[in-house]
């Protein structure tokens, strides 16, 4: 299992390699995202979209596919690791708590390329080593 954070979201809309990534492990691994950090993503593309003149529509849409290969977690599942993920992350950006929970609660690690949970105590992959990862874990049982 891996927790992914909102910039994860984003580079697999925006770019080729995380989506690659995501697709190529999704069947055997299970990939964790928080449902408030699916908002977060979605906010922030539509911005992201405007400043490089790009249609928002088709990023839209692969959005909304990419979603199909995550396992979204309900606040109701990591909300009793909020403090701790907060404590953790208080000289960072605490708002990355939720993906921080998901992590601490599943027990897994984080892909991300934000160095905010760098220091945290969970193990923090970027993309350009998470295959390393992903490759060393067993199938997920769903």
């Amino acid at each position: 299992m891996l927790a992914l954070d909102a910039n994860i979201l984003i580079r697999a809309v925006l770019g080729t390699r995380a989506i690659a990534l995501i697709e190529s492990y999704a069947g055997t691994v299970r990939l964790l995202v928080a449902d408030a950090v699916v908002r977060e993503a979605r906010g922030h593309l539509p911005k992201i979209l405007a400043q490089r003149d790009l249609d928002p529509e088709p990023a839209l849409a692969a959005f909304d596919t990419l979603l199909g290969f995550l396992a979204l977690v309900e606040r109701d599942a990591y909300a009793a690791q909020e403090t701790e993920a907060k404590r953790r992350l208080r000289t960072r950006d605490i708002d990355d708590w939720p993906t921080a929970a998901v992590a601490l609660t599943f027990g897994c690690g984080i892909w991300t390329e934000d160095r905010d949970f760098f220091g945290s105590g969970i193990s923090t992959w970027t993309t350009d080593r998470v295959e390393i990862f992903l490759q060393s874990l067993p199938p997920s049982k769903e």
